[in-house]
Protein backbone atom coordinates (compact mmCIF):
# COMPACT_ATOMS: atom_id res chain seq x y z
CA UNK A 1 0.00 0.00 0.00
CA UNK A 2 1.27 3.47 -0.82
CA UNK A 3 3.59 4.78 2.40
CA UNK A 4 2.79 8.76 0.94
CA UNK A 5 5.94 9.96 1.01
CA UNK A 6 6.24 13.65 1.23
CA UNK A 7 8.15 15.93 -1.09
CA UNK A 8 11.40 16.05 1.60
CA UNK A 9 11.73 12.09 1.91
CA UNK A 10 13.88 11.95 -1.00
CA UNK A 11 14.25 12.10 -4.59
CA UNK A 12 10.86 11.32 -6.68
CA UNK A 13 12.15 7.50 -7.71
CA UNK A 14 12.04 6.73 -3.86
CA UNK A 15 8.86 6.34 -3.59
CA UNK A 16 8.43 4.41 -6.90
CA UNK A 17 11.63 2.05 -5.45
CA UNK A 18 9.63 1.59 -2.51
CA UNK A 19 6.09 1.08 -3.74
CA UNK A 20 7.95 -1.67 -6.34
CA UNK A 21 9.87 -3.27 -3.58
CA UNK A 22 5.89 -3.35 -1.77
CA UNK A 23 4.48 -5.12 -4.54
CA UNK A 24 7.29 -7.26 -4.92
CA UNK A 25 7.07 -8.31 -1.02
CA UNK A 26 2.97 -8.90 -1.97
CA UNK A 27 3.94 -10.96 -4.52
CA UNK A 28 6.00 -13.33 -2.56
CA UNK A 29 3.53 -13.38 0.72
CA UNK A 30 0.80 -14.37 -2.44
CA UNK A 31 2.82 -16.90 -3.81
CA UNK A 32 3.82 -18.39 -0.55
CA UNK A 33 0.36 -18.05 1.02
CA UNK A 34 0.72 -15.98 3.45
CA UNK A 35 -2.10 -13.85 3.78
CA UNK A 36 -4.48 -17.07 3.55
CA UNK A 37 -2.44 -18.71 6.38
CA UNK A 38 -3.30 -15.47 8.73
CA UNK A 39 -7.26 -15.86 7.29
CA UNK A 40 -8.02 -17.09 10.43
CA UNK A 41 -6.11 -15.35 12.60
CA UNK A 42 -2.75 -13.99 13.92
CA UNK A 43 0.45 -16.29 13.66
CA UNK A 44 3.56 -16.25 15.67
CA UNK A 45 6.29 -15.85 13.45
CA UNK A 46 7.39 -19.73 14.16
CA UNK A 47 3.92 -20.90 13.51
CA UNK A 48 3.74 -18.79 10.31
CA UNK A 49 6.74 -20.76 8.57
CA UNK A 50 5.70 -23.50 9.74
CA UNK A 51 2.43 -23.25 7.95
CA UNK A 52 4.02 -22.00 4.79
CA UNK A 53 6.73 -24.72 4.58
CA UNK A 54 9.43 -21.72 5.23
CA UNK A 55 12.28 -20.78 7.07
CA UNK A 56 11.30 -18.91 10.11
CA UNK A 57 14.01 -16.16 9.78
CA UNK A 58 13.02 -15.21 6.17
CA UNK A 59 9.27 -15.40 6.88
CA UNK A 60 9.64 -12.57 9.13
CA UNK A 61 11.78 -10.50 7.23
CA UNK A 62 9.31 -10.66 4.58
CA UNK A 63 6.29 -10.28 7.16
CA UNK A 64 8.08 -6.87 8.82
CA UNK A 65 8.58 -5.71 5.40
CA UNK A 66 4.80 -6.48 4.67
CA UNK A 67 4.00 -4.84 8.08
CA UNK A 68 5.83 -1.49 7.09
CA UNK A 69 3.53 -1.45 3.66
CA UNK A 70 0.29 -1.91 5.81
CA UNK A 71 -0.26 -5.28 4.65
CA UNK A 72 0.47 -7.32 7.76
CA UNK A 73 0.18 -5.74 11.42
CA UNK A 74 2.79 -7.68 13.93
CA UNK A 75 2.67 -7.26 17.89
CA UNK A 76 3.09 -10.15 21.14
CA UNK A 77 -0.03 -11.81 19.40
CA UNK A 78 2.34 -12.34 16.16
CA UNK A 79 1.32 -11.56 12.57
CA UNK A 80 -2.29 -10.53 10.91
CA UNK A 81 -3.79 -9.69 7.77
CA UNK A 82 -5.19 -5.84 7.94
CA UNK A 83 -8.66 -5.75 7.27
CA UNK A 84 -8.54 -4.41 3.60
CA UNK A 85 -5.88 -7.61 3.26
CA UNK A 86 -8.06 -9.83 4.22
CA UNK A 87 -10.62 -8.41 1.96
CA UNK A 88 -8.61 -8.30 -1.14
CA UNK A 89 -5.66 -11.16 -1.30
CA UNK A 90 -7.10 -13.68 1.15
CA UNK A 91 -8.77 -16.36 -1.18
CA UNK A 92 -9.06 -16.67 -4.47
CA UNK A 93 -10.72 -13.25 -5.02
CA UNK A 94 -8.62 -10.25 -6.32
CA UNK A 95 -5.86 -11.96 -5.47
CA UNK A 96 -5.54 -13.67 -8.34
CA UNK A 97 -5.23 -9.93 -10.45
CA UNK A 98 -2.32 -9.19 -8.16
CA UNK A 99 -0.65 -13.34 -8.64
CA UNK A 100 -1.21 -12.47 -12.85
CA UNK A 101 0.32 -9.04 -12.76
CA UNK A 102 2.85 -9.89 -10.47
CA UNK A 103 4.53 -12.52 -12.71
CA UNK A 104 4.05 -10.14 -16.05
CA UNK A 105 5.73 -7.32 -14.29
CA UNK A 106 8.55 -8.98 -12.56
CA UNK A 107 9.02 -11.57 -15.14
CA UNK A 108 7.92 -10.17 -18.71
CA UNK A 109 9.12 -6.60 -18.53
CA UNK A 110 12.56 -8.31 -18.35
CA UNK A 111 13.25 -6.97 -21.75
CA UNK A 112 11.55 -3.89 -21.71
CA UNK A 113 13.83 -1.65 -22.78
CA UNK A 114 14.52 -3.65 -25.84
CA UNK A 115 11.70 -3.78 -27.00
CA UNK A 116 11.76 0.40 -26.72
CA UNK A 117 14.82 -0.12 -28.72
CA UNK A 118 13.47 -1.93 -31.73
CA UNK A 119 10.08 -0.90 -31.79
CA UNK A 120 8.90 -4.56 -31.65
CA UNK A 121 7.71 -6.56 -29.06
CA UNK A 122 10.81 -7.94 -27.08
CA UNK A 123 8.59 -11.10 -26.33
CA UNK A 124 5.68 -12.93 -27.89
CA UNK A 125 2.93 -12.80 -24.93
CA UNK A 126 1.01 -15.51 -25.70
CA UNK A 127 3.75 -17.54 -26.58
CA UNK A 128 5.16 -16.75 -22.96
CA UNK A 129 2.01 -17.26 -21.39
CA UNK A 130 1.89 -20.94 -22.81
CA UNK A 131 4.95 -21.85 -21.36
CA UNK A 132 3.49 -20.90 -17.46
CA UNK A 133 -0.08 -22.82 -17.61
CA UNK A 134 -0.53 -21.50 -14.00
CA UNK A 135 -0.34 -17.98 -15.46
CA UNK A 136 -2.22 -18.70 -18.67
CA UNK A 137 -5.21 -19.67 -16.13
CA UNK A 138 -5.73 -17.11 -14.25
CA UNK A 139 -5.26 -14.86 -17.43
CA UNK A 140 -8.39 -16.65 -18.93
CA UNK A 141 -9.93 -16.33 -15.45
CA UNK A 142 -9.80 -12.83 -14.82
CA UNK A 143 -10.67 -12.62 -18.77
CA UNK A 144 -13.67 -14.54 -18.15
CA UNK A 145 -14.86 -12.81 -14.88
CA UNK A 146 -14.57 -9.74 -16.12
CA UNK A 147 -16.61 -10.82 -19.32
CA UNK A 148 -19.81 -12.06 -16.56
CA UNK A 149 -19.09 -8.57 -14.48
CA UNK A 150 -19.81 -6.82 -17.82
CA UNK A 151 -22.30 -8.94 -19.56
CA UNK A 152 -25.49 -7.83 -19.17
CA UNK A 153 -24.81 -3.74 -19.85
CA UNK A 154 -22.89 -5.33 -22.60
CA UNK A 155 -26.05 -7.55 -23.93
CA UNK A 156 -28.39 -4.50 -23.66
CA UNK A 157 -25.89 -2.40 -25.95
CA UNK A 158 -24.93 -4.89 -28.93
CA UNK A 159 -27.41 -4.56 -31.82
CA UNK A 160 -28.11 -8.18 -32.69
CA UNK A 161 -29.95 -10.20 -35.65
CA UNK A 162 -30.05 -13.75 -36.44
CA UNK A 163 -25.98 -14.44 -36.91
CA UNK A 164 -22.93 -13.55 -34.70
CA UNK A 165 -19.45 -13.72 -34.83
CA UNK A 166 -17.31 -13.31 -31.69
CA UNK A 167 -13.55 -12.77 -32.93
CA UNK A 168 -11.02 -13.67 -30.32
CA UNK A 169 -13.98 -14.32 -27.51
CA UNK A 170 -12.38 -17.90 -26.44
CA UNK A 171 -14.66 -17.83 -22.98
CA UNK A 172 -17.86 -17.73 -25.09
CA UNK A 173 -19.15 -15.74 -22.43
CA UNK A 174 -20.70 -13.14 -24.33
CA UNK A 175 -22.13 -15.31 -26.91
CA UNK A 176 -23.52 -17.50 -24.32
CA UNK A 177 -25.33 -14.43 -22.71
CA UNK A 178 -26.64 -12.88 -26.05
CA UNK A 179 -27.84 -16.71 -27.40
CA UNK A 180 -29.71 -17.13 -24.00
CA UNK A 181 -31.38 -13.78 -24.53
CA UNK A 182 -32.27 -13.66 -27.98
CA UNK A 183 -33.61 -17.52 -28.65
CA UNK A 184 -33.09 -17.02 -32.63
CA UNK A 185 -29.87 -15.81 -32.55
CA UNK A 186 -26.83 -18.76 -33.57
CA UNK A 187 -22.98 -17.25 -33.25
CA UNK A 188 -19.74 -18.31 -34.18
CA UNK A 189 -16.68 -18.11 -31.62
CA UNK A 190 -13.34 -18.03 -33.18
CA UNK A 191 -9.92 -17.84 -30.96
CA UNK A 192 -7.05 -19.82 -30.66
CA UNK A 193 -7.25 -23.73 -29.50
CA UNK A 194 -6.34 -22.97 -25.76
CA UNK A 195 -8.54 -20.18 -25.39
CA UNK A 196 -11.53 -22.31 -26.78
CA UNK A 197 -10.74 -25.07 -24.63
CA UNK A 198 -12.35 -22.85 -21.89
CA UNK A 199 -15.50 -21.95 -24.22
CA UNK A 200 -15.90 -25.40 -25.21
CA UNK A 201 -16.81 -26.31 -21.42
CA UNK A 202 -19.05 -23.03 -21.04
CA UNK A 203 -21.24 -23.58 -23.85
CA UNK A 204 -21.66 -27.28 -23.57
CA UNK A 205 -22.92 -26.47 -19.32
CA UNK A 206 -24.97 -23.53 -21.07
CA UNK A 207 -27.07 -25.96 -22.97
CA UNK A 208 -26.29 -24.13 -26.38
CA UNK A 209 -24.05 -26.43 -28.56
CA UNK A 210 -26.17 -26.47 -31.24
CA UNK A 211 -26.36 -22.60 -31.20
CA UNK A 212 -22.83 -21.46 -30.80
CA UNK A 213 -19.95 -23.14 -33.08
CA UNK A 214 -16.70 -22.86 -32.32
CA UNK A 215 -13.87 -22.11 -34.96
CA UNK A 216 -10.30 -22.42 -33.71
CA UNK A 217 -7.48 -21.22 -35.63
CA UNK A 218 -5.98 -17.58 -36.16
CA UNK A 219 -8.40 -15.01 -37.32
CA UNK A 220 -5.95 -12.92 -39.14
CA UNK A 221 -5.97 -16.14 -41.67
CA UNK A 222 -9.42 -18.17 -40.85
CA UNK A 223 -12.16 -17.46 -43.34
CA UNK A 224 -14.47 -15.50 -41.40
CA UNK A 225 -17.73 -16.44 -43.15
CA UNK A 226 -20.21 -13.68 -44.62
CA UNK A 227 -23.43 -12.35 -43.83
CA UNK A 228 -23.16 -11.89 -40.24
CA UNK A 229 -25.45 -9.35 -38.61
CA UNK A 230 -23.20 -8.56 -35.50
CA UNK A 231 -19.33 -8.91 -35.10
CA UNK A 232 -17.54 -8.70 -31.89
CA UNK A 233 -13.87 -7.41 -30.84
CA UNK A 234 -13.20 -7.88 -27.41
CA UNK A 235 -10.36 -6.24 -26.38
CA UNK A 236 -8.52 -7.49 -29.43
CA UNK A 237 -7.75 -4.34 -31.06
CA UNK A 238 -5.30 -3.27 -28.33
CA UNK A 239 -3.34 -6.14 -28.37
CA UNK A 240 -1.84 -5.70 -32.50
CA UNK A 241 0.10 -3.07 -34.39
CA UNK A 242 -2.15 -0.11 -36.25
CA UNK A 243 -1.64 -1.40 -39.63
CA UNK A 244 -3.15 -5.46 -38.51
CA UNK A 245 -5.86 -3.85 -37.32
CA UNK A 246 -6.69 -1.50 -40.59
CA UNK A 247 -6.41 -5.00 -42.49
CA UNK A 248 -8.83 -7.09 -39.77
CA UNK A 249 -11.27 -4.45 -40.00
CA UNK A 250 -11.60 -4.49 -43.46
CA UNK A 251 -11.83 -8.66 -42.98
CA UNK A 252 -14.52 -7.95 -40.60
CA UNK A 253 -16.35 -5.64 -43.08
CA UNK A 254 -16.50 -8.38 -45.56
CA UNK A 255 -17.75 -11.02 -43.37
CA UNK A 256 -21.10 -8.54 -42.06
CA UNK A 257 -23.83 -8.09 -44.26
CA UNK A 258 -24.98 -4.40 -45.16
CA UNK A 259 -26.20 -2.49 -42.14
CA UNK A 260 -24.21 -5.01 -39.71
CA UNK A 261 -22.58 -3.29 -36.82
CA UNK A 262 -18.87 -4.41 -35.40
CA UNK A 263 -18.86 -3.64 -32.00
CA UNK A 264 -15.05 -3.17 -30.23
CA UNK A 265 -14.95 -3.32 -26.11
CA UNK A 266 -11.97 -1.17 -25.36
CA UNK A 267 -9.62 0.89 -22.73
CA UNK A 268 -10.14 4.31 -23.10
CA UNK A 269 -7.06 6.00 -23.97
CA UNK A 270 -7.42 8.98 -20.92
CA UNK A 271 -10.07 8.37 -18.95
CA UNK A 272 -10.56 10.84 -15.84
CA UNK A 273 -9.89 9.16 -13.31
CA UNK A 274 -6.12 9.39 -12.09
CA UNK A 275 -5.53 5.85 -11.47
CA UNK A 276 -7.29 4.40 -14.25
CA UNK A 277 -5.32 7.00 -16.11
CA UNK A 278 -2.25 5.51 -14.84
CA UNK A 279 -3.22 1.82 -15.44
CA UNK A 280 -4.14 2.53 -19.12
CA UNK A 281 -0.86 4.25 -19.92
CA UNK A 282 1.23 1.23 -17.85
CA UNK A 283 -1.13 -1.35 -20.20
CA UNK A 284 -0.44 0.13 -23.11
CA UNK A 285 3.33 -0.11 -22.10
CA UNK A 286 2.78 -3.85 -21.40
CA UNK A 287 0.88 -4.34 -25.08
CA UNK A 288 3.82 -2.79 -26.89
CA UNK A 289 6.57 -4.67 -25.14
CA UNK A 290 4.37 -7.70 -25.62
CA UNK A 291 2.25 -7.67 -28.59
CA UNK A 292 3.17 -4.46 -30.82
CA UNK A 293 -0.19 -3.33 -29.61
CA UNK A 294 -1.11 -0.38 -27.69
CA UNK A 295 -4.73 1.27 -26.15
CA UNK A 296 -5.47 3.29 -29.27
CA UNK A 297 -7.38 6.85 -28.99
CA UNK A 298 -10.74 7.29 -30.44
CA UNK A 299 -10.23 8.45 -33.34
CA UNK A 300 -7.31 6.69 -34.37
CA UNK A 301 -10.31 3.40 -34.13
CA UNK A 302 -12.43 6.02 -35.93
CA UNK A 303 -10.04 6.41 -38.76
CA UNK A 304 -9.63 2.35 -39.02
CA UNK A 305 -13.24 2.14 -39.10
CA UNK A 306 -13.91 4.47 -41.93
CA UNK A 307 -10.66 2.86 -44.20
CA UNK A 308 -13.09 -0.55 -43.64
CA UNK A 309 -16.54 1.13 -44.99
CA UNK A 310 -17.79 1.93 -41.56
CA UNK A 311 -20.52 4.97 -40.80
CA UNK A 312 -19.20 6.93 -38.03
CA UNK A 313 -18.90 4.77 -34.68
CA UNK A 314 -20.84 5.56 -31.01
CA UNK A 315 -18.79 4.82 -27.64
CA UNK A 316 -20.65 3.44 -24.87
CA UNK A 317 -18.84 4.02 -21.78
CA UNK A 318 -19.11 1.17 -19.60
CA UNK A 319 -20.70 1.76 -15.72
CA UNK A 320 -19.86 -1.95 -14.76
CA UNK A 321 -15.89 -1.60 -16.06
CA UNK A 322 -15.31 2.27 -15.73
CA UNK A 323 -11.88 3.09 -18.08
CA UNK A 324 -13.65 0.87 -20.87
CA UNK A 325 -15.99 1.88 -24.05
CA UNK A 326 -17.97 -0.29 -26.00
CA UNK A 327 -17.30 1.01 -29.72
CA UNK A 328 -20.35 0.42 -31.99
CA UNK A 329 -20.16 1.12 -36.04
CA UNK A 330 -22.18 -0.39 -38.90
CA UNK A 331 -21.29 -1.03 -42.05
CA UNK A 332 -21.99 1.54 -44.89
Amino acid sequence: MPLHLGPDDGPPSMHDLLATAGYRAVAAGLRLGVFDALADGPLSVGDLAAALGADPRGTGLLAEALVSFGYLTGGPGGYANTEETTKWLAGDGYSTVDKFWSVVLFESWEGLEESVRTGKPAIDFYAWLAERPDVLRRFQGMLSGHADAIAPEVASVVPVGARLLDVGGGHAKHAIRLCTAHPSLHATVVDLPDALAVGAAAVTDAGLCRRISLLPGDYDTLDLGEDYDTVLLFNVVHGRPAAANEVLLKRVASALRPGGAVVLLEHDEHPADRASDAFARVFSLNLFHGQGGQVYGAAEIGGWLASAGFGEPVTHPLTTSPGQSLVVARKA
